[in-house]
């Protein structure tokens, strides 16, 4: 089955999976600054684009592109800045 996401008013949409590896989603982030919390720990790979990132308890704001990946604690948030359209994947169990 696939579920329909969509988040901060529009600007951020994705679609829901599950394999035997786990949950993912797939989906696109328009320009802007967001804030994301998790339930469980997640990876999120930049398919393609740019993602600024901060994660909750960090110092420091990376910056991810095309094919770069990033891991964030169970029960954290995580702060993105996203320069223009970018798409990406997350998964998580």
């Amino acid at each position: 089955m696939i579920s329909v996401n969509e988040y901060f008013g529009g600007n951020v949409k994705s679609l829901g999976y599950a394999t035997e590896n786990g949950k993912s989603t797939v989906g696109v982030m328009n320009e802007g600054e967001y804030e994301f919390s998790t339930g469980s720990a997640e990876t999120m790979t930049v398919i393609q684009g740019k993602m600024e990132v901060k994660i909750h308890g960090e110092e420091d704001i990376n910056v991810y592109e095309d094919g770069e990946s990033f891991d964030v604690p169970a029960n954290s948030k995580f702060w993105a800045n996203v320069p223009f359209q970018t798409s990406y994947l997350c998964e998580y169990e």
